[in-house]
């Protein structure tokens, strides 16, 4: 029972350390406060009036892709630009809905038979479960996993993203959306976009392709101004004002559903037919995806700021953010959150200090959308389908990066294949779907890097130099082998590695195996029982196994598995005899000089010939 207790506390102490290794913070928004001036609210007031301007036409496109009410779309934008500055580590922070989430959730329920009141109805579990899966993987530092998606895989999943948020909005375009059939892919959308070829209007593709110019002229001449509203506020005017002279062109052209102040309401997950637990398991795949693409997406944004600010981004706290950002959002009427590359661009080339800017732009989308409720008519009621949909279309044209795609498909072979299969998996799959094939293929391509160590053969010349061994001769005199672990010893490593280790064996001259384990990480159940196996496998070829450079995370696991024990037979401690060699800092070389001590011991012999593997991509002195 005592044993069990100390195996515990042991467990309790290392979880302990670990959780400390990286804490997240409530609140640390409190920090950049310290200090804050006065000079610093205006800049902060200044950044929150040019993000408000674009957050509250941006919110109204994203609901739009979504297929969602607009003020969903609003609403997000409000409340996460509230919540997520409190709990993140980006001063420049910007939450809200994105490009990329909200096709997603629109192709999860384009892919499936719900109803628009089940899709309603099923929005706030669905936040609600993005914001709970990004705060467990904010704990469990499931953040510093994006760094195993390569770059070639956002490239093609993002280019993918953004054909499929054009062709879907063609719809709107040429106003034909009551013809269509929903359809969650590139080729389902573009089948039913041209086989409604025959009901295309041409009001609402005047409106939208007009608006689509107007954008891009006002971008390109006047990048002052907040392009987007005005052109959107443009489009809307003309609109307005055509359709009161002309009741074809009303007609044509749809314009937006309003709200009114009895929407404004706490929303709670409602279950359907299914139940609570069966909508939770059918919501489980696209909430993990949207949850992993969300957090992608903002850490990703929070560094490119930072390699213009100079800060240190902590990613996991800024998942906490997204997180903390979606579960209150899912609360109201709104739609899952994510890190906004344009706006928070847009924040800090504003010249925002601090979080308050985007706590005061979503202060003022939420009293946005109360003043729009309040007004009779809504001014929402006054924005034409056809009109969002052109600049839609305009900002889903600018993700599409000719210069990164031109990199990747220069780069190597296998950076172009992974683009090209990622971007037709985006067009082939519904998009939650596509993800998930994006992660395994840069999870596999990594492990395929790190899971094949290389060893290379050196000897000891006569004149004292290493030097690459050429023809294998056999050699009157034992040898010992002097093997360097480089790399990650984990699971998709370990077999290789005992494999290669094993062919050593094979020459009848070597007699004492030294595994230098200095540089070795990530030691798990899988390599250390390949070690086990290592050892006795060498002493059933009547050979010695010797490890030196241990370092201490080396041995705790070593002795908490019981391969120690293993290792250590035969050993006499009373006479200090070992086979281990810790590595010592002050002197790096002290333990393989110790180790080499003993394996002459075991050998008897003073003249034993010395041949050292290693990786030469690692070491090119060769120095052991």
């Amino acid at each position: 029972m005592e044993r069990v207790m100390r195996k515990i506390r042991s467990n309790y102490r290392a979880f302990r350390a670990w959780a400390e290794s990286n804490p997240l913070k409530v609140f640390p928004i409190r920090q950049s406060l310290s200090g804050y001036k006065s000079t610093d609210g205006r800049a902060d007031l200044r950044a929150s009036v040019n993000i408000a301007l674009l957050a509250i036409p941006q919110g109204m496109a994203y609901a739009a892709i979504a297929e969602l009410p607009i003020l969903y779309g609003i609403m997000c934008s409000a409340i996460a630009a509230i919540i997520a500055p409190l709990f993140a580590s980006s001063r420049h922070t910007i939450l809200g809905p994105t490009n990329a989430t909200s096709l997603m959730v629109f192709s999860f329920f384009a892919a499936g038979t719900y109803t628009d009141a089940e899709k309603l109805s099923l929005m706030p579990l669905l936040v609600l479960m993005v914001g709970i899966i990004c705060l467990v993987g904010a704990v469990l530092k499931a953040a510093e996993l994006v760094q195993y998606v390569s770059q070639s895989v956002l490239v093609g999943y993002i280019t993918g993203a953004a054909i499929l948020i054009m062709i879907n909005q063609g719809k709107h375009i040429f106003g034909v959306n009551d013809v269509v059939e929903p359809a969650s892919n590139f080729f389902g959308m573009f089948n039913e976009l041209i086989g409604a070829n025959h009901s295309y209007l041409w009001q609402p593709a005047v409106l939208g392709f007009g608006t689509l110019l107007l954008y891009f002229t006002i971008s390109k001449w006047l990048k002052a101004l907040p392009n987007f509203a005005l052109s959107l506020a443009i489009a809307s005017v003309v609109s307005a004002i055509i359709s009161g002279q002309s009741s074809s062109w009303a007609a044509a052209v749809p314009n937006f559903g309003s709200f009114a102040l009895t929407d404004l309401k706490l929303r709670f997950p409602e279950p359907t037919e299914a139940g609570m637990l069966g909508d939770i398991s059918s919501l489980l795949g696209v909430a993990v995806a949207i949850a992993f693409l969300a957090s992608l997406e903002n850490t990703v944004m929070a560094k490119s700021i930072a390699s213009r600010t100079g800060n240190r981004t902590k990613i996991n706290q800024d998942m906490m953010a997204v997180g903390m950002g979606n579960l209150v959002c899912a609360f109201t009427a709104a739609m899952p959150a994510s890190g906004s590359l344009t706006r928070s661009a847009l924040n800090y080339e504003s010249g925002a200090r601090s979080g308050v800017s985007s706590i005061l732009a979503g202060f003022f989308c939420l009293v946005s959308i109360f003043v729009f409720a309040f007004l009779n008519p809504n001014p929402v009621a006054f924005i034409p389908k056809a009109a969002l949909a052109g600049l839609v279309i305009g900002v889903a044209a600018s993700l599409i990066k000719a210069r990164n795609i031109r990199i990747c498909l220069r780069s190597t072979p296998e950076d172009g294949g992974v683009l090209l299969l990622t971007f037709f998996t985006a067009l082939i799959f519904p998009l939650y779907v596509a993800i998930f094939i994006g992660v395994f293929i840069s999870v596999f391509l990594f492990l395929r890097k790190v899971s094949r160590p290389h060893l290379v053969e050196y000897e000891v010349s006569d004149d004292g130099e290493l030097r690459e061994l050429g023809e294998k001769k056999e050699r009157p005199n034992p040898a010992i082998s002097l093997v360097h672990v480089e790399g990650s010893l984990f699971f998709g490593a370990a077999e290789l590695f005992q494999t290669q280790v094993q062919r050593l064996v094979v020459d009848p001259n070597i007699k004492v195996i030294i595994l230098r384990l200095k540089n070795a990480r990530h030691l798990d159940a899988t390599s250390v029982m390949a070690l086990r196996e290592l050892i006795r496998f060498v002493r059933a070829k009547d050979r010695h196994l010797i490890i030196s450079g241990a370092t201490r995370d080396v041995y705790k696991v070593l002795k908490s598995s019981g391969v120690l024990r293993t290792l250590q037979r035969g050993c006499r401690r009373e006479e200090g005899e070992t086979n281990l060699f810790f590595y010592a800092p002050s002197n790096p070389n002290i333990s393989t000089r110790d180790a080499l001590i003993r394996a002459q011991d075991l050998l008897g012999t003073k003249k034993a010939e010395v041949k050292i593997y290693l990786d030469p991509s690692h070491d090119k002195k060769g120095q052991p």
